[in-house]
């Protein structure tokens, strides 16, 4: 088999989500999964006057949403809210998606729950600010357990669950980070930024090892405003701004269309990619 090609179809009917079924890991990074999970709630099918927005267009699409969650307090909250509000199935489980076992074992829940799987966003992550020299074994390790290893445990449940149904439509997303394409400054984190180097490599590994059985890519955010940057310095924070073309930092709200489309079957001849949306931060 090779990469599926859907049938030609209203680029409108392509990014249209209408009864697929999502799973989004992490709490909260570069942009926050309540958010992700909101922006696959919303990809409905677009009117036709606005045929360039994803926003405020007609009806809901969603199956299931799935939040696979380590230790938030507020995850099965959040999933009732967004059913209630999207008038879909959202459900929480919890698991730590640096056990291979725990993430298999929830993702094969997940299917057998809901019959099927079709996206996972593979969203957890952590960061922190240490000099080189000074990295610990357990500072080192737990940088790389969550957001490298737990990101290929978390994509090798959702492969095997999409080979065994057998259809080649699956989609895999990491969240990765423009982090994997500079070094970032004044800010020091060698680790973070090898990490999220590697889920860049290892989604374009596994998109050619794995071109007959889903499509795998990454989105790599830039600085995104969201109350975890409320607690670096001020001055690191105005040195950002000072380096982004923009002048700005992104609202978490414009990364949804890049995920809807990496979900979709507008993205169907795009695997190994990684969409960079940093307002011109990785160029100068």
């Amino acid at each position: 088999m090779v990469l599926v090609q859907p049938e030609n179809q209203h680029v409108t009917k392509a990014f249209d989500l209408t009864g697929k079924v999502a799973i989004v890991t992490g709490k909260h990074f570069a942009m926050r999964t309540s958010e992700i999970k909101r922006v696959l709630t919303e990809c409905r099918r677009i009117p036709r006057h606005r045929p360039r927005s994803l926003e405020g267009s007609g009806r809901s699409w969603g199956k299931c949403v799935a939040i696979i969650y380590n230790t938030s307090s507020t995850a099965a909250e959040t999933a009732s809210q967004i059913a209630s509000e999207n008038k879909i199935t959202c459900r929480a489980y919890q698991a730590n998606v640096t056990s291979k076992d725990e993430v298999t074992s929830t993702i094969n829940k997940i299917k057998s729950d809901f019959g099927r799987l079709d996206i996972v966003i593979a969203n957890s992550g952590i960061a922190s600010s240490v000099p080189a020299e000074e990295y610990t074994i357990e500072e080192w390790r737990k940088i790389m357990d969550v957001n490298l290893d737990g990101a290929f445990w978390t994509a090798q449940a959702a492969a095997n669950v999409f080979k065994e149904q057998g259809t080649g439509k699956g989609s895999i997303v990491f969240t990765a980070s423009v982090s994997a394409s500079l070094v970032n400054v004044p800010q020091k984190q060698a680790a973070y930024n090898a990490s999220k180097a590697a889920v860049v490599q290892l989604a374009k590994c596994l998109s050619v090892e794995w071109v007959d059985i889903c499509r795998v890519n990454c989105i790599s955010p830039g600085f995104i405003a969201t109350e975890i940057l409320d607690h670096h310095p001020k001055e690191w924070r105005e040195k950002w701004y000072d380096m982004i073309p923009a002048k700005r930092m992104a609202q978490a709200y414009e990364l949804k269309g890049a995920y809807v489309f990496a979900a979709s079957d507008a993205s169907s001849y795009m695997t190994g990619a990684d969409i960079i949306i940093d307002g011109g931060y990785v160029l100068p």
